[in-house]
């Protein structure tokens, strides 16, 4: 476990009222930085999943309400639709779960839009990192009673 611990330096820069002004704000501003530091960083969890991600929330919506079971003939549509051959996607990513956006509900079920932050893609030569980039992915609810 580590400990941070704050040190507080104080320098008086020149003479008269003007020093005292200085010597606060410096003091202030390390407080603030030493307050910061104090806080707990939060890992992110990385996950692996395969599944479907596009470019934004209106076009996973529109996956989710085109989806009936055959999903490269819901993605063909979307990006027919987007005028874009890559809107929607499917594959093996390495992702950072964002927040839940919103739910979606239709005659197939009941699904969470989320953002994710791709971070790794699965090609033939195994995983590759890639720039850190948001995109939108849903998640089935099991909506099974117990």
């Amino acid at each position: 476990m580590f400990t941070k611990t704050a040190i507080a330096l104080t320098i008086i820069v020149g003479t008269g009222s003007g020093a005292l002004t200085r010597t606060m704000s410096y003091t202030l501003g390390i407080a603030l930085l030493s307050l910061l530091l104090c806080f707990p960083a939060r890992a992110q969890k990385i996950e692996v999943g395969t599944g479907i991600f596009c470019d934004t929330q209106k076009q996973v919506e529109r996956f989710v309400g085109l989806f009936d079971g055959n999903a490269e003939n819901a993605i063909k549509a979307v990006n027919a639709e987007e005028n874009d051959p890559t809107a929607c996607a499917s594959g093996t990513i390495a992702f950072i779960r964002g927040p839940e956006i919103t739910t979606a509900r239709t005659k197939n079920g009941t699904f969470h839009i989320v953002r994710v932050l791709v971070v790794g893609v699965l090609t033939e030569a195994g995983f590759r990192t890639t720039v850190p980039t948001a995109f939108f992915s849903f998640e089935r609810v099991d909506e099974r009673v117990a």
